[in-house]
């Protein structure tokens, strides 16, 4: 077995590691190699690794990365163990490891330096500087994975469904267009409360200049991480050894107008010997974009907005202790405050919204090391979310406040998990990791101006186990397998509410040649349902008939809709299958590709049922639908949803008038079925003068769904706001000394609109976006850490497709698949000391 580790310690990688923080490089090192490395943070705090670029055996390219640190390293069982020279650990005996005080993880999976089974989409600091994005909200609809509607900015409600909307100016997660509430986002691991209305997270409120990277699992993740992870999973992990202090601004401006960007950005950190610590602060004001300023929306009365105004500050503090050789305590905080400001119009008057959102997130930690490799973590999470959402209605009349409402979230978490290696099989050990919680969430509307408050509480306890047994390795010599794990896990969770759901995953990663990987995933996931879901307040609205769909209505002909919370509410639950077939051969050291078959059966979803611009066109709402309602059955419905009524018609409310009556309250829907396939790939060529990387991904998706038992199936991938079928992103990225430049190309494709009976398709929408940065970190004085920017999004100017809308008086393109932005150039400036 000892020639087999050395064989394979002696195999040559590709490897591009620039001169940093040692504990950056190492993780580097460990991902190019796919090797484990364990070190102690004491150990390599505050020390800086060399360059280290070329072809070389991992042996080569660590004693390079080390040369000059005091450092060196020795092996025990394929496993690179860093040691100081000066024996700073005597009490080591020669064949234990080290206390293991930070070990490279993988979102994914409990079990430290463990492998998932299901694909993981991996976004560097790097590559986010490198394609000029400046923050997450951008990176994520950038993902083809993910779907851009529910709460993104620019989202127009009015023209794209109650679930879809920009209430609160952030982004929010949305993997296989599932809905922003069954993704799943951490903050190092550590849940955020939900984000006002959408009951979403904002993961834009995390300052990108504090992230190392973000990890993203599109795979049902339950059994992992609980609740909402059916989607997916996306986790922001935050740089540790940030060493000096970092000042940047940026400035962009729509070449078509509106949306004039300023942006000023303040990062400091250290690091210490058992130790380290970061923090960030970050303000963004942006204009907004009117509608008079698209020559497809001028239109539209004035003063409508497209895209809201918005003012946001963000503040991160983070920091690691060593508590000795045998324990690290962790703290993460998070602050962020947003005000914004849209405008809507309607015939003689106009809607003003300005709600404004704060976030506060507080997350403690304290590890313990055990000996014999197992660990002990205890931790918990503080997070809260008040969005106060403010409309008043402006006419010449009068300008008066409608209704100011607070949609205030506030959860507690905590959790007490254990690691460790149980016995030896194989390929080495067989770990497992454990844990108990709690979790409580809260949440309350309040109504400032009328009406009653709602709301109410869940509490969640759960238990987990994971189990990784790698049977073969590539040093256990068995022809035909280069490696073999299973993995197995549980969840439990028991809801005060309606009860337990117990969600299980198995895994299986299979290399049978050190040229490819095969993965597949079988698992349960579950969503439990919202507590705005349950507890939001009942509400009556009152439509035009024309606007709900009704081709041939009498003049001033009425529609009455329910929409509100439903206490009766049990949990969604999803059988999810991944399949996926890596490519990495040795013959091409830059080349990696990866496709991946996923399906997702996911029943008793909670949704609203009806879209409502297609209430009375489309057969599939029928059984939402009561026709000519008697009188008496109109005022059962206003007795019931009495929080509000609101009288969108455009004309005086009479019981006469009223020809139907909607009912779009939230229910648990029978099913849906979302399949399709990823690819992703991308090829690092080394031109001597610098490298080129080129590298895209893509996704077809295929999603339908029966609303209840017995009606039809309907599509919903490819249709209006909903996901389109088919979604990429393809480019290069150029670096040599200093200079980075990159294009790529987005596609997303059409979609159909169904409504009034019709099915007329959208075109496709392609764009170009490009980016340069130059960075004078060789130079030495006043330039020295200088760095220039400039970026260009959508550089051919592409307008958004655009379709008959329903009504005159809203948007004619899909808010939630397509950008009215146009094109949008920025330059940044930033100093580093």
């Amino acid at each position: 077995m000892a020639a087999q580790i050395a064989k394979e310690a002696e195999a040559s990688y590709d490897f591009v590691l620039p001169a940093g923080p040692l504990n950056n490089s190492l993780g580097a090192l460990s991902s190019q190699s796919q090797q484990e490395i364990s070190y102690s943070a004491a150990l390599v705090a505050g020390r800086r690794a060399n360059e280290v670029e070329g072809r070389m055996s991992m042996r080569e390219a660590l004693s390079r990365l080390l040369q000059g640190s005091n450092l060196t390293y020795r092996q025990s069982d394929g496993v690179f163990i860093l040691v100081s020279r000066t024996s700073e650990h005597p009490k080591n005996p020669p064949d234990t490891a080290p206390t293991n005080l930070q070990t490279i993880t993988v979102t994914g999976t409990r079990i430290r330096g463990g492998t998932t089974p299901s694909p993981v989409i991996t976004i560097g600091s790097e590559l986010i500087q490198q394609e000029g994005f400046t923050d997450l909200g951008e990176v994520i609809r950038s993902v083809p994975q993910n779907f851009s509607g529910g709460q993104n900015p620019g989202v127009i409600g009015v023209s794209s469904g109650v679930g879809n909307q920009d209430l609160t100016g952030g982004s929010s997660l949305n993997l296989r267009g599932l809905g922003a509430d069954a993704s799943l986002t951490l903050l190092n691991g550590r849940r955020l409360a939900y984000d006002g209305f959408s009951q979403a997270v904002d993961i834009s409120a995390i300052p990108v200049e504090a992230i190392d990277r973000l990890e993203i699992i599109p795979d049902g993740a339950s059994a992992i991480y609980g609740s909402d992870a059916v989607g997916g999973v996306a986790n922001v992990i935050l740089k540790r050894d940030f060493d000096g202090v970092a000042l940047g601004a940026r400035y962009g401006d729509a070449g078509q107008g509106g949306l004039a960007t300023r942006e000023y950005t303040a990062t400091a950190g250290t690091v210490w010997a058992s130790g380290g610590f970061i923090a960030t602060f970050k303000s963004t004001d942006t204009d907004p974009i009117y509608a008079r300023q698209r020559e497809y929306t001028a239109h539209l009365a004035e003063p409508y907005t497209i895209y809201g105004a918005s003012n946001s500050k963000s503040g991160l503090v983070s920091a690691h202790q060593s508590l000795g050789e045998h324990a690290e305590l962790q703290i993460d905080a998070l602050r962020t405050q947003r005000d914004m400001t849209r405008y809507a119009s309607q015939p003689g008057s106009y809607y003003r919204y300005s709600p404004d959102t704060s976030i506060t997130l507080v997350s403690p930690s304290l590890a313990l090391y055990l000996g014999d490799d197992w660990s002990l973590t205890v931790g918990g999470a503080y997070g809260k979310d008040k969005n106060i959402d403010a409309r008043h209605l402006v006419s010449a009349a009068a300008n008066s406040l409608v209704t100011r409402t607070c949609y205030c979230n506030e959860s507690r978490s905590y959790e007490l998990g254990a690691e460790g290696p149980l016995f030896a099989v194989g390929g080495g050990d067989a770990r497992l990791a454990v844990g108990v919680g709690q979790r409580k969430d809260k949440f309350r509307y309040v109504p400032y101006v009328a009406g009653s408050s709602y709301g109410g509480d869940e509490r969640a306890r759960f238990a987990y186990a994971e189990l990784n047994a790698p049977f073969v390795s590539p040093s256990s010599g068995v022809a035909g397998v280069q490696r073999l794990e299973l993995s197995a896990a549980v969840r439990t969770e028991s809801y005060d509410s309606f009860g337990r759901v117990t969600t299980p995953k198995l895994g299986l990663v299979y290399d049978p040649t050190a040229d490819m990987t095969l993965k597949a995933s079988w698992g349960k996931s579950f969503k439990a349902p919202t507590l705005l879901q349950r507890y939001q307040d009942r509400i009556a609205f009152l439509w035009s008939a024309p606007a709900v769909g009704a081709s041939a209505s009498p003049p001033g002909a009425t529609v009455l809709m329910s929409y509100g919370g439903n206490g009766d509410l049990h949990a969604e639950r999803a059988r999810t299958w991944t399949a996926s077939f890596a490519l990495h051969p040795e013959a091409l050291p830059g080349l990696d590709a990866e496709l991946t078959w996923f399906d997702i059966d996911y029943t008793d979803r909670v949704v609203e049922p009806v879209n409502y611009l297609q209430a009375l066109s489309n057969p599939a709402y029928a059984g939402f639908v009561d026709q000519s309602p008697t009188a008496a059955q109109i005022q059962s419905l206003l007795s019931v949803y009495d929080s509000a009524f609101y009288n969108v018609s455009g004309a005086g409310y009479d019981p006469a008038n009223v020809v139907a009556i909607i009912r779009d309250q939230y229910v648990n829907a029978a099913r849906q079925r979302i399949k399709g396939l990823d690819l992703s790939g991308s090829y690092r060529i080394d031109l001597g003068a610098g490298d080129l990387t080129l590298r895209g991904s893509a996704t077809w998706l295929d999603s339908s769904q029966i609303t209840t038992a017995g009606q039809p199936e309907q599509p919903l991938a490819g249709t209006v706001f909903n996901p389109a079928r088919l979604k990429g992103r393809v480019g290069a990225v150029w670096v040599a000394r200093g200079l980075s430049a990159s294009g790529f190309v987005n596609y997303t494709g059409g979609v159909t609109n169904r409504a009034a009976g019709m099915a007329s398709k959208t075109a496709s929408f392609t764009t170009v976006d490009s980016a340069i940065s130059y960075s004078l970190s060789e130079h030495v004085g006043v330039w020295s850490g200088l760095t220039l920017g400039l970026s260009v999004q959508n550089l051919l100017d592409r307008d958004p497709p655009l379709y008959t809308a329903a009504v005159a008086t809203y948007v004619p393109y899909d808010a939630t698949n397509y950008s009215p932005i146009g094109r949008f150039v920025s330059v940044s400036i930033g100093k580093r000391w």
